[in-house]
């Protein structure tokens, strides 16, 4: 097995160079890679991408132009772990623009790709040694769309 781990293929229908431009432009600590086209071969028109290589936040990406064929669904899902509540808003504004909004920090993005954006705290907080905290903790986060990190303290704290 190889020791460089794994790199993630998302299947487009036309859209991976378009997806990673518009990914790389959301995440700092990310790179273009190679880009390979499709040829007289086919299956696609001749000269149009086929896959794009990218990286964001160290974690390797491949878009595939692959056709109509197969759509993305929430089973599959990028959770972002974000220090502060900036961070929970620039990942959330950005990804939702276009995108649809979920519940819980998930939201649709415009390529239909469903993306996790929350807090890094929010596992110590909801899974307090402390039943009730952790209670109140996720009654609070089930009703949120975007996560808010101060109204989820403030439920882990009683107030």
């Amino acid at each position: 097995m190889s020791t460089d781990g794994f790199t993630t293929c998302l299947w487009f229908d036309g859209q991976a160079e378009e997806a990673a431009d518009h990914y790389l432009s959301i995440f700092k600590n990310s790179r273009l890679g190679r880009i390979g086209r499709y040829t007289e071969a086919g299956p696609g028109p001749a000269g149009s991408v086929m896959a794009v290589e990218f990286e964001l936040n160290g974690q390797r990406f491949v878009g595939l132009n692959g056709g109509p064929q197969y759509t993305f669904n929430p089973a599959i899902s990028f959770q972002i772990s974000c220090a502060d509540q900036a961070e929970v808003d620039h990942y959330w504004d950005r990804l939702a623009d276009g995108g649809t909004p979920v519940a819980c920090g998930w939201v649709t993005d415009r390529f239909g790709v469903s993306w996790q954006v929350v807090p890094a705290e929010l596992i110590d907080l909801v899974s307090d040694p402390d039943p009730e905290k952790a209670q109140r903790t996720t009654a609070a986060m089930l009703k949120m769309v975007k996560l808010d990190i101060a109204a989820l303290r403030r439920a882990h704290a009683g107030d």
